[in-house]
């Protein structure tokens, strides 16, 4: 699915309605958004860790973490990871330049 939208002169872009609908957006929906391949990509936050809570059964005994913990262990393991490509991106365009 895709649709056409326009970039308004304070950088704001409208989601199409369907595109909302189909992802499930509501109003205050955070997104992560970053380039790839010179395409804008923004990946919405709409669902929190605790949304997962056991869908992979009864965990087994142990130490343990807190969603809170898990949640923002994520995210940084995100972040890092799109730091790396990032760079990596940098790295290869200066090679090939």
């Amino acid at each position: 699915m895709g649709a056409f939208a326009t970039l308004s002169s304070k950088g704001q872009l409208t989601i199409p309605k369907d595109v909302r609908a189909e992802l499930n957006l509501t109003e205050g929906t955070r997104f992560f958004v970053t380039v790839r391949n010179g395409e804008v990509v923004a990946l919405p936050k709409n669902r929190r860790i605790s949304d997962l809570a056991g869908i992979m059964g009864k965990p087994s005994k142990g130490l343990g973490a807190s969603l809170d913990d898990i949640d923002d262990a994520i995210g940084r393991a995100v972040a890092e990871d799109d730091e790396r490509i990032t760079r990596e991106w940098k790295e290869d365009g200066v090679k090939k330049g």
